[in-house]
C-alpha cells in the first residue's frame, strides 16, 4: 500500500490543509527537536513554507507517517 493511499480526510473536508508545529506535536507525540532531526534525516515529511517566518506541514502526510509507524509495529509484531 503505497503512504499516499493510507490517509483519507473527510468528504465534508476538501483541500490539503496544512498543520502547524503544535498540531504536528500533538498528532505525532514527539518533541520539536525530534521533528526536526528527523526531517533532516529525510525520516519525516518536509515543512512547507507558508510565509519568511511560518512553515506548515501537509496534513495528510503526517497522518501517512504516523500509519506507517503503525503499519512498521505490525510488520515487526508478526516476525
Amino acid at each position: 500500500m503505497q503512504a499516499a493511499e493510507l490517509y483519507r480526510r473527510p468528504d465534508h473536508i476538501s483541500g490539503p490543509r496544512l498543520l502547524r508545529l503544535p498540531e504536528v506535536l500533538s498528532v505525532t507525540g514527539l518533541g520539536r527537536s525530534q521533528i526536526y532531526t528527523l526531517m533532516a534525516d529525510g525520516r519525516f515529511p518536509p515543512s512547507v513554507a507558508i510565509t519568511a517566518k511560518s512553515v506548515g506541514w501537509v496534513e495528510a502526510e503526517v497522518f501517512n507517517w504516523v500509519e506507517s509507524r503503525i503499519a512498521a509495529r505490525r510488520t515487526v509484531a508478526q516476525d
